[in-house]
């Protein structure tokens, strides 16, 4: 079992930066592909990025592709995500998610466990 926990949203300015964060728990994280999920109001649950268990690998969303960076501390038990030259369509509650299998999928259907969102909101 692994819970998860995001931290690091917030209100920004176009073309502003946030980091977020998720902690996790368990010594089995280190061993799980992480990825990170947003949902705006109205649509649905998308897929950001992802990273595998040892953060040799990562996949992005084309439309964060350049912006955004996943990247995970296994020391720590956390997993971030770098939000560079954010527009106000990144608006939205981010989630953080753990894959068992490993295999970065963008398929949020594959994830097992999943943190409770953080709020991004980018004002123009």
């Amino acid at each position: 079992q692994v819970q998860l926990v995001e931290s690091g949203g917030g209100l920004v300015q176009a073309g502003g930066s946030l980091r977020l964060s998720c902690a996790a728990s368990g010594r089995t994280f280190r061993s799980y592909g992480m990825g990170w999920f947003r949902q705006a109001p109205g649509k649905e649950r998308e897929f950001v990025a992802a990273i595998s268990w040892d953060g040799a690998s990562t996949y992005y969303a084309d439309d964060v592709k350049g912006r955004f960076t996943i990247s995970r501390d296994n020391a720590k038990n956390t997993v971030y995500l770098q939000m560079n030259s954010l527009k106000p369509e990144d608006t939205a509650v981010y989630y953080c998610a753990a894959d068992v299998s490993n295999r970065l999928y963008s398929d949020s259907l594959r994830y097992e466990y999943w943190g409770q969102g953080t709020q991004v909101t980018v004002s123009s």
